[in-house]
């Protein structure tokens, strides 16, 4: 059943993309109606736009770990872990006089080279020695969250070239140059969930690791592309995070982990794997910045917010929890009803 939802092309046609649309503009609509004057705004915008390709990187990250029935906890340590080898490139080159187009080439390869590895040994673990994504992910959090703390000594790390952070805070033709980063990464994304081997050998591993395994599909060689992937997309988090605050330090974004969690779920990613689409996932992020946006023009606590993403959270699994209940329940009676009519057809 999973197999052939995977098959189908991922638009509007999707029962969960429709409703996720008008939610998302129900929510716009809410908005602007209680705050006219603040909401809808030029300025109110191009900070959403601005703001969101952070947690949104992460959030394609998480999502391709759970289509494969995982899910990688480790993304935000890793976009640490790579925001810091990059932020001491950076700020030694201020420091020694190297020429800001240098700095930027060796910063991104710094930060391809970290995360390849971090993806690497997240694979292994995973692929080779069988551990579960959950925990695999969670002790190299821990691991690469510490090697950001050793590096810096737990201090920031600041003092980048301007040309640098034109990434995090420059437009181009008003839109925030952030934001058209993200929306390239999530149309590669997209290629590749849709129109590649590697895609489609995810979804079924998603789906059925066994029926992937005998189709002739190479498990171990795909889960480790999987998260050496997820780890890239997390490495290229951590560069829109540093050029936007000038500086690094371990910790930074530690709440865009629940945030990437629960946008991938809301998106209609499958937590059990074999399904998910991009569309889903980008209005998931949508609705999720808007309605954060609403409450810091509201001024609500931060850890109001923190509550309620978690609050969402579970309200959301349960509600999916109910639905495939309901669509099972509903199957089971059709295939009765079915052999019930061709037994009759039969003794007839």
């Amino acid at each position: 059943m999973k197999s052939a939802a995977m098959l189908r092309l991922v638009t509007f046609k999707n029962p969960k993309n429709k409703t996720l649309f008008i939610i998302m503009m129900a929510i716009v609509l809410v908005m602007a109606l209680a705050m006219p004057s603040k909401f809808l705004t030029s300025i109110n915008i191009q900070s959403m736009a601005s703001q969101f390709p952070e947690f949104g990187f992460l959030a394609l990250a998480m999502m391709l770990a759970m289509i494969t029935g995982g899910i990688d906890l480790s993304v935000v340590a890793v976009a640490n872990l790579t925001g810091v080898a990059a932020a001491k490139i950076l700020s030694a080159s201020v420091e020694n006089g190297t020429p800001a187009g240098t700095a930027m080439v060796m910063a991104v390869l710094a930060i391809l080279v970290v995360s390849a590895l971090a993806g690497l040994a997240n694979g292994s673990l995973i692929a080779f020695l069988g551990v579960p994504p959950i925990l695999a992910t969670l002790g190299t959090q821990g691991l690469f969250m510490g090697l950001s703390i050793v590096l810096t000594k737990g201090h920031s790390i600041s003092g980048f070239p301007e040309e640098f952070m034109v990434i995090g805070n420059g437009n181009f033709l008003g839109i925030p140059i952030s934001f058209i980063l993200f929306l390239a990464a999530a149309y590669l994304v997209s290629v590749l969930l849709n129109k590649t081997q590697q895609g489609f050998n995810m979804f079924m591993i998603g789906s059925s690791p066994v029926v992937s395994k005998f189709s002739g599909v190479n498990n171990t060689k795909v889960l480790i592309k999987t998260y050496m992937l997820t780890a890239l997309l997390a490495g290229l988090a951590s560069v829109i995070m540093i050029s936007r605050a000038n500086s690094m330090r371990p910790g930074y974004g530690t709440a865009y982990l629940l945030q990437a969690i629960l946008v991938v779920v809301l998106g209609g990613v499958d937590p059990d794997g074999g399904f998910g689409n991009i569309p889903g996932v980008i209005m998931a992020i949508f609705i999720l910045q808007i309605t954060q946006s609403g409450l810091n023009i509201l001024a609500f606590s931060p850890f109001f917010k923190k509550f309620m993403w978690g609050f969402a959270l579970l309200l959301v699994m349960v509600l999916n929890y109910l639905l495939q209940n309901r669509s099972s329940r509903r199957k089971i009676r059709l295939m009765s009803n079915d052999t019930k009519h061709t037994d009759t057809g039969e003794t007839v």
